[in-house]
């Protein structure tokens, strides 16, 4: 049994994986989280300070779900956050598209695929019904 504290209460929990924070905390950033999402929708053109005011969520928090692609933004919000390689404003993720474009190359030179694209597996036995078929 994994015993830590959480990191926005204190309290004592049952750590099983992720964030070290207790279920209470979770679940009230959840609710935080929908909370901002549905403020972005109804206000497309708000910018981040006024979501973070208006939804009492720190901006540090905004940027993270920002990055790890929770929240995504339409072309003309002001709301963007820096490309963690070059600095280059992106509206969502962690990279830009020539950054992200330039590690794939690094990595596939690396690994000897140099010039090969990969290619996603094909699934050939998709079926046009997706009902579930019981055996009689």
């Amino acid at each position: 049994m994994n015993v830590k504290n959480c990191r926005k209460c204190g309290k004592l929990f049952n750590y099983v994986y992720g964030p070290v924070v207790c279920p209470a905390c979770k679940e009230a950033l959840e609710k935080k989280f929908q909370q901002v999402k549905s403020y972005i929708q109804q206000h497309g053109r708000a910018t981040m300070e006024e979501v973070s005011e208006d939804c009492d969520v720190d901006t540090a928090q905004i940027q993270q779900w920002i990055r790890q692609e929770r929240l995504q933004f339409a072309d003309d919000s002001p709301i963007q956050v820096a490309c963690e390689m070059c600095g280059k404003m992106i509206r969502s993720g962690r990279f830009c598209p020539q950054c992200k474009d330039q590690m794939a190359r690094k990595l596939n030179s690396a690994m000897g695929l140099s010039g090969v694209m990969v290619e996603e597996p094909k699934h050939e036995n998709k079926r046009q019904d997706p009902r579930m078929r019981f055996l009689k």
